[in-house]
């Protein structure tokens, strides 16, 4: 195998990893305000909004495999490097705004570099030993959820000095990483050892999933997982707009309230979770998860109705905890219900899954905003509720 140890590779590569979960959500807690001068309604502005949200989430999804494939035939270096330059170019494009299509296209050609996510995992396992790679994987999880945890506060921040300046701090620091990366990493992947054929089969984003529903006994629970899913895609992509119309709040509150979320998923990691594994089993920890979410998305729309900003904050701190101790403990499942040479597929398939369902998500959660404000969360509500009972059912 090949590896290397200069510092700096290591560093450059932790560093897009984070930046990777900041372009996640830097975005959000301005987004009301940066759509607002091209929207002639409320239900407009929304509806602006979610397909913003949609469209990122697509061009992510369909970039994933496609510069993962370029990685795997050109090297890691140039893959990762255009990924950053491209990333700093969407996010220019974006702060400088001018027209709803400008905000399209600036958050169309970040969000297909996005999927540089998939390279830098490749990359990693390069100039990682094979023994080491969980616990680096594990790491870049982590620096992913830092990320999405600090992109709303820093957005929030510095939107007090303007609404697109969070936008041009990212493009700043993106453009200062890809030139840091350019000047110090080092190629991961030998030419001996790069991929020569790049055949179309290689790059279908569609093809990991006809492969994965194949297998029989992960469908029942992508059936749960796709719900709660999409229930979360729905709730997220209104998040902002919601708090804004319903109790006025700016966009540091907003970025607050929503970095609440992360810091809840990093506390239930660190101190509850591992009481919760002694003292219940998987299944018991799954529908813990679920019910709590049950009570989120049921707070939410009742502080819509009753104009309460308290229960919104009860229904965050229900919905970060129960999806904190959901994911781990479902991926678990997911992995355990197949054998070892089905991993791969069964995780990517399932990351191919929770994209799909931030792209449909946020497509009806604008629809039923349009209709008013609570329905995204009543549907919500439905999902998880239909989610508990058919995991119920089935274990």
């Amino acid at each position: 195998m090949f590896s290397f140890t200069n510092k700096h590779s290591k560093v450059f590569g932790y560093i897009s990893v984070l930046f990777t979960g900041l372009g996640f959500t830097i975005v959000s807690p301005v987004l009301p305000f940066l759509v607002l001068p091209y929207s002639h309604s409320a239900h407009q502005q929304a509806f602006y909004i979610t397909l913003l949200m949609s469209v990122y989430a697509l061009a992510a999804f369909l970039s994933a495999p496609i510069l993962g494939s370029l990685s795997d035939h050109f090297g890691r270096r140039p893959i990762l490097i255009i990924s950053l330059l491209g990333s700093s170019i969407g996010y220019l494009i974006f702060g400088l705004g001018n027209s709803i299509w400008m905000l399209f296209l600036g958050r169309i050609i970040e969000g297909l570099t996005a999927g540089e996510i998939s390279t830098l995992y490749a990359y990693f396992a390069d100039i990682t030993e094979p023994n080491e790679r969980t616990k680096v994987f594990g790491w870049m999880g982590s620096l992913v959820g830092i990320g999405t945890t600090l992109g709303p506060i820093i957005s929030g921040l510095l939107a007090e000095l303007g609404n697109s300046v969070p936008i041009f701090i990212g493009a700043l620091f993106t453009f200062l990483n890809a030139v840091y990366g350019y000047t110090f990493m080092q190629e991961s992947l030998p030419i001996k050892k790069r991929s020569v054929d790049l055949s179309f089969s290689h790059v279908r984003p569609f093809h990991q999933l006809q492969q994965l529903f194949k297998i029989s006994s992960v469908i029942p629970l992508l059936t749960v997982g796709f719900a709660v899913w999409l229930a979360a895609g729905s709730l997220q992509s209104i998040f902002s707009q919601f708090s804004i119309d319903t109790f006025q709040w700016k966009a540091g509150l907003v970025g607050l309230s929503f970095s609440l979320i992360g810091i809840l998923d990093i506390v239930s990691q660190l101190f509850i979770m591992p009481r919760l594994l002694k003292k219940f089993s998987e299944q018991q920890i799954t529908r813990i998860g679920m019910c709590s979410e049950i009570l989120a998305y049921l707070f939410i729309t009742l502080s819509g109705i009753l104009l309460l900003p308290v229960l919104f904050l009860f229904g965050i701190i229900c919905y970060g905890f129960g999806d904190s101790i959901f994911t781990p403990v479902f991926n678990g499942q997911l992995s355990n219900s197949v054998s070892e040479n089905q991993q791969g597929l069964v995780m990517g398939g399932t990351q191919s899954i929770q994209s799909l369902s931030r792209v449909i998500g946020p497509l009806i959660a604008g629809q039923l905003y349009a209709a008013a404000p609570v329905l995204p969360t009543v549907f919500g509500f439905l999902l998880i509720i239909f989610a508990y009972y058919y995991y119920n059912i089935k274990h």
